[in-house]
């Protein structure tokens, strides 16, 4: 049997599962910090160099980055642009990238390519963004990986992937709902298990995940101390200060872009009849010093902590610019409600076009960092009840399922 790799390439994480001749899976591991660990970090960091810019991938990315935050370009989250026509290139110490190239160079540090190896890689039900063009996400996603040195590779839908994986522990048929939730989409899949394989009934996905909480928690806290909500004036005339400057700072994949000149130009010009233009200095000195990857690391472990916790204490400080703040678990579950609710909605379209009431779902599987968070939990207790819930391998279960079903479609050509 050749070598099959499932590949779950994530917004904020990545794994790559290996499909052994005996039918074991096994998960690769990647050397981080004196530890082995089976997630590796889903950036990139550019830095200067002779001949041009040099890049690192994952954990060395980040080290790259912490070096010398000020000359290096972190980029983060490049799967939540790919089923976005608005992005075609950036430009990095004058060379010219697009999202492809990127995402080409992240997956060759991921995992070379291997002779003969079938590699089955995931993809969302739904690709992030606003209005998402999901073929256009796959074909460029294709791309990316033939540039990797993968020209031949195949899809399979995450949450389906997830399915496979939790199906071994299943002891005869049964009808199981999928939710897989990553760093920037939900993904839910209705799955027939019976002897002979598995049948797909239905699929829902939506462009929200722990991304979006992790922006609430900056909105809310993070942001009115950085002048949002505050008011500036021309010609004598109060005006809000531009909202779509906190949007793109509060949003991991966005960041980057917030350094254009124009924009810190156009703050700076703001902050000088602002009601608190040191409020504006600060945003623009947390911009320009890439202070950005601290402050997120800060805000997703006060979101990890709330999981296990009715409160959890939200503490950041870059130069004069300070956070100290207590964040309840109902104040955070007020201000994500708009996202549960979308949750729901998908979880309710996936049963739809499973065309199965509730009573027929019988177990449940949960995968993916964000369902941990407990309000999201609960939208599966209220319609399932929480004995038929179950979960486990948050981070690796869709690249060991996408390996089982690289092995399963193996058999099956057979």
């Amino acid at each position: 049997m050749p070598p099959i790799l499932g590949v779950d390439f994530g917004t904020t994480n990545s794994v790559v599962s290996i499909l052994q001749p005996d039918g074991r899976v096994e998960t690769a591991r990647f050397a981080i910090g004196g530890a082995e660990l089976d997630v590796f970090r889903s950036v990139l960091c550019f830095a200067p160099g002779l001949g041009g810019p040099r890049h690192a991938a994952g954990p060395a990315a980040i080290e790259t980055y912490l070096e010398d935050p000020l000359a290096s370009r972190l980029i983060m989250s490049m799967k939540s642009y790919l089923a976005q026509r608005s992005f075609t290139e950036t430009r990095i110490f004058g060379r010219a990238f697009t999202l492809e190239d990127l995402i080409a160079l992240f997956l060759g540090a991921l995992h070379p390519p291997v002779p003969g190896a079938r590699l089955i890689a995931g993809r969302p039900v739904r690709f992030a963004g606003d209005l998402p063009e999901d073929a256009l996400g796959e074909s460029r996603l294709r791309t990316a990986y033939a540039e990797a040195g993968w020209p031949e590779i195949e899809f399979a839908l995450e949450p389906e992937a997830a399915g496979h994986r939790f199906a071994h522990s299943l002891d005869g048929p049964a009808t199981i709902l999928v939710g897989d939730f990553g760093g920037g989409t939900s993904d839910f899949s209705v799955l027939r298990f019976e002897p002979g394989g598995v049948t797909p009934l239905g699929h829902a996905g939506i462009g929200i995940a722990g991304d979006q909480f992790d922006y609430r928690i900056i909105d809310h806290a993070v942001s009115p101390l950085l002048g949002r909500n505050d008011s500036y004036r021309v010609m004598g005339k109060p005006m809000p200060i531009p909202i779509a400057w906190y949007a793109g700072f509060a949003r991991w994949h966005r960041l980057s872009l917030m350094r254009a000149p124009r924009i810190l130009r156009d703050i700076a010009e703001v902050a000088r009849t602002a009601d608190h233009p040191e409020r504006l200095h600060a945003l623009v000195s947390l911009i320009e010093e890439e202070a950005g990857y601290a402050l997120y690391r800060a805000v997703s472990g006060v979101k990890a902590a709330l999981s296990a916790a009715p409160r959890a204490m939200l503490q950041f400080r870059h130069e004069g610019f300070q956070v100290e703040a207590e964040i309840t678990r109902d104040a955070f579950e007020d201000w994500i409600a708009p996202d549960l609710a979308r949750i729901g909605a998908a979880i309710d379209a996936a049963l739809e076009e499973a065309r199965l009431p509730h009573e027929a779902i019988d177990r449940v599987f949960l995968t993916g960092g964000t369902s941990l968070v407990p309000a999201v939990r609960r939208l599966f207790e209220m319609r399932f009840g929480a004995a038929r819930l179950a979960g486990g391998g948050e981070f690796v279960s869709v690249a060991e399922g996408l390996a089982l079903i690289g092995g399963a479609r193996l058999r099956a050509a057979r």
